[in-house]
């Protein structure tokens, strides 16, 4: 049987690979931005995950006539209002990621409250059927003290994330662990069901 294509709008192959894994085993094959030679023009100019993973989507919807895939993830901290947010990767822009960690423990001094969620928005738009939707993944945990220099997988502010689920950072886990609980699968999740659904 022939794959349904969907695209997702990102060059990043990481995240297409991941895409392609979850979801091809229900006949969907994901393509990125660069198999088509397209690109994103719009600024994420939203003032939330589900605004700016939409931006993405629509932008992309209207230069391909394949369903699209578009997201958009960060770390929220409760004890900062849900900073950094949208932030989180302009955050520091120029700084690592560990240099970024030691940035918001400090902004943390004054209090005890370090717990925090990871947040994923998930866009998918198939106008041919005149359908858009917005998924909400969530895991939560706390900001560690420090920054985990021997974490398994250095990727963001997993190593300095401690998640409920699993008992440990994210920088900590297996992918397969990380992949169980996370923002995204638990995202992305919610999208099969939908998809699975309208079949």
């Amino acid at each position: 049987m022939e794959k349904k294509i969907i695209v997702l709008a990102t060059s990043n192959q990481h995240k297409v690979k991941e895409m392609n894994f979850l979801l091809s085993k229900y006949g969907y094959k994901i393509i990125s931005l660069d198999d088509l030679n397209l690109k994103i023009d719009k600024e994420e100019t939203g003032k939330t995950f589900k605004d700016n993973a939409l931006i993405k989507a629509r932008d992309i919807s209207e230069k391909t006539s394949y369903p699209v895939i578009a997201d958009d993830s960060g770390l929220s901290i409760n004890a900062l209002n849900g900073f950094p947010g949208i932030y989180s990767a302009r955050f520091m822009e120029d700084k690592s990621h560990k240099e970024k960690c030691i940035a918001l423990n400090e902004m943390l001094k004054d209090t005890d409250d370090k717990s925090c969620s990871f947040f994923c928005a998930v866009a998918y738009i198939d106008k041919a059927n005149n359908i858009e939707k917005v998924f909400i993944g969530e895991t939560k945990g706390r900001l560690m003290p420090e920054y985990d220099d021997n974490a398994i997988d250095k990727f963001g502010y997993d190593p300095c994330f401690f998640s409920n689920d699993l008992g440990k950072t994210f920088g900590s886990s297996t992918p397969e662990e990380k992949g169980s609980v996370s923002h995204r699968s638990r995202a992305i999740n919610l999208l099969i069901e939908f998809l699975e659904g309208k079949k």
